[in-house]
């Protein structure tokens, strides 16, 4: 079982010194520990902290108030998940962030529209959640005289959010909706996350997490970048011709100025340098990417199929295969990314409205993305 200390989390910290203003500052002056030390408690990087550090600690969260006696040093300690599900359950919050359509004849809200394939998608996230993808009824029993009470970690609260889907209404007032709820997120307190369904053609809040993970400036194009190997995402996403094309680091129509992407679908870049193409003549694709930040307590995820029929299948790997998207990619300094293609075969029949209400699922390749892609791109932002 690995612990994380959450000091940087109850007490609202970021990195953004202009978020959090003297935070190391006053601990330091309260509590006459190092400098170094304070820092690595709140990147969640130290090995160790003396009983005498722990108790100054804790006096310095009673005293501004922080966190009352009776719940200290207990609540300086979360433990961390072992598995894809638990990483999900063991949030205090979820919010679960969906694109939503508006018939085009009718301004009337009764009318819009969520995708029958996110909403397939959303609704195994919720099962998965609530059953640790069906792990929960092995957890651990206590037995206790008169009953068994089941320990299974649950977020306290699910929230649904809607936001416009690229296309529905003007690329200012989707990128503006999506804008005010990721910046809420990400301001909020305490253990959170929060879960976008769909890609950036549907769901624009997903452009901004890449962006804040990558640290890029969001919706704002890259296909002209001079090589491909300067592209903030280690992956990307090839629009078809017919989709709405909003800018963005994270997808576009070229890998840069000089390399073409000729086929629509997601590319992503290899350990040697060299970028691929995750799709082909008879493959389908969807993408899992997932981003948590120890000290903050906070998951930042993305599950996303490139056609409604891959997010479906996404649904059906998710449901039976979820721990293959397990351990993270990267783990380094209090920091977990997981990032993975999934393919999928496409059938030699043609979709029928059975495929939908059924879902019965395809032949599933996960594919890890490059541990050596990300950690250069962490490196860097």
């Amino acid at each position: 079982m690995r612990y994380a200390f959450r000091l940087a989390e109850l007490l609202g910290h970021t990195p953004d010194r202009r978020k959090r203003p003297g935070t190391i500052k006053s601990i330091v002056e309260h509590t006459g520990l190092d400098r170094h030390q304070v820092a690595s408690l709140l990147k969640n990087e130290a090995k160790y902290i003396p009983l005498d550090a722990l108790s100054r600690i804790c006096d310095y969260l009673i005293d501004h108030g922080y966190a009352p006696a009776d719940q200290l040093p207990g609540a300086l300690f979360a433990v961390n998940a072992e598995n894809f599900w638990e990483l999900l359950a063991r949030r205090g919050e979820i919010e679960i962030v969906l694109g939503v359509r508006e018939n085009a004849d009718t301004a009337s809200p009764d009318n819009a529209t969520v995708v029958a394939s996110d909403a397939v998608l959303f609704g195994e996230l919720l099962n998965g959640v609530s059953t640790l993808g069906g792990a929960a009824k092995h957890h651990g029993l206590n037995d206790d005289d008169d009953s068994s009470v089941q320990q299974v970690p649950m977020p306290d609260r699910l929230q649904q959010t809607l936001v416009w889907s690229p296309g529905q209404v003007s690329l200012e007032d989707a990128r503006t909706r999506a804008t005010e709820v990721f910046e809420g997120f990400v301001e909020a307190q305490g253990d959170r996350g929060m879960v976008c369904i769909g890609s950036v053609k549907s769901n624009p809040v997903v452009e901004l997490l890449f962006a804040d993970a990558f640290g890029c400036t969001p919706f704002v194009t890259e296909d002209d970048v001079d090589d491909v190997s300067a592209r903030s995402c280690p992956f990307f996403l090839r629009y078809r011709d017919s989709d709405p094309q909003p800018g963005g680091a994270s997808a576009g129509l070229r890998l840069s100025k000089n390399e073409d992407a000729p086929e629509p679908g997601f590319y992503y870049e290899k350990d040697d340098g060299t970028w691929d193409y995750a799709g082909g003549k008879d493959k389908d694709t969807a993408l899992v990417f997932y981003l948590f930040r120890e000290a903050l307590g906070r998951l930042d995820m993305v599950l996303s199929g490139f056609s409604g029929r891959a997010t479906r299948l996404l649904a059906k790997t998710l449901a039976i295969r979820g721990e293959e998207f397990w351990p993270p990619v990267y783990e380094e300094d209090g920091l977990q990314i997981g990032a993975y293609l999934v393919q999928y075969d496409n059938t030699d029949s043609k979709p029928t409205r059975e495929d939908l209400l059924f879902n019965s699922g395809g032949a599933a390749q996960i594919m890890p993305l490059s541990r050596a892609a990300i950690a250069k791109r962490i490196a860097r932002r």
